[in-house]
């Protein structure tokens, strides 16, 4: 997926993280800010989720996740600005964050394309999903903490992939390789490529490695065992599991769309994040 222009936005919406003094000092300014330019800023999330055209983020990269899920699938750019150190998502730091408006309302912003999931929980017989939703990271299934190993078989587009005996798996967007697929030793991969990764946690078998799935891939994944697992997204939402539920991931048909720093790129992200090349 390559860049595409960025509107100039006629509405913007304002999401800060609520717990941040600073991030909410911060939004006040900006909405100073895009009044003195004659743009009309949406009052609340529900309406900036409803009728911006622009969501501009203020808080870390959770922040920009609760927003890319307040769009419920709006094709609205997000400027996500960081308000501590850099971030995976938050691509621009407080310190460029008026600079980053200008390049937007001047028309001469990027933004790139990230593919989301779609998650659908089957309890039992039961034809209709228990829980229906996207994910911009990743869809978890992991034991509680004094579970025992929990017993997944996997399947992909219908072909059985294998049984782990794991503490979980990870479906992981490209985005998402960075977040908790990364600790669980998955592989980098460059957030703009479609595709999905299923990377087991702790697996029995060491052999059991991650795989990178092309995008037109569901993986299905079944409690075989009695274990306590949940079902997290976005590692934000959880859901006890049952004995013989069944989660399937795939594709998303929507995107999310970040406005992109012209002053850094993945790779410079990398290296501010994982301190590659220090000396």
């Amino acid at each position: 997926m390559s860049s595409q222009p960025c509107p100039i936005p006629k509405r913007v919406g304002i999401v800060h993280k609520v717990s941040s003094p600073g991030a909410g000092e911060t939004a006040r300014l900006v909405t100073s800010f895009l009044g003195h330019k004659g743009v009309a800023v949406a009052e609340g999330e529900e309406e900036a989720a409803r009728s911006a055209d622009l969501l501009v983020v203020l808080g870390g990269d959770g922040t920009l996740i609760h927003a890319a899920r307040l769009l419920a699938g709006r094709p609205v750019p997000i400027l996500g600005v960081n308000m501590g150190s850099l971030g995976f998502l938050t691509e621009v730091p407080q310190s460029e964050l008026y600079a980053a408006l200008e390049q937007v309302l001047a028309g001469k912003a990027l933004v790139s394309e990230r593919v989301k999931l779609r998650v659908n929980l089957f309890r039992g017989a039961a034809a209709d999903p228990a829980i229906d939703a996207q994910v911009l990271n990743d869809a978890v299934i992991g034991k509680g903490a004094l579970a025992k190993m929990a017993e997944l078989d996997v399947r992909c587009s219908g072909d059985w992939v294998a049984t782990y005996k794991a503490d979980g798996i990870i479906v992981a967007s490209p985005t998402g390789s960075t977040a908790y697929s990364l600790a669980a030793n998955g592989p980098i991969v460059f957030p703009t490529m479609q595709g999905l990764l299923v990377t087991p946690i702790c697996p029995h078998t060491l052999t059991q490695r991650p795989i990178v799935m092309p995008d037109e891939t569901e993986v299905e994944i079944l409690l075989v065992n009695d274990s306590e697992v949940y079902l997290t997204l976005d590692g934000q939402k959880g859901q006890r599991l049952e004995r013989g539920d069944r989660v399937r991931v795939g594709a998303a048909p929507d995107r999310v769309l970040l406005v992109r720093n012209p002053r850094i790129d993945f790779f410079g992200i990398l290296r501010a994040k994982l301190r590659w090349g220090e000396r």
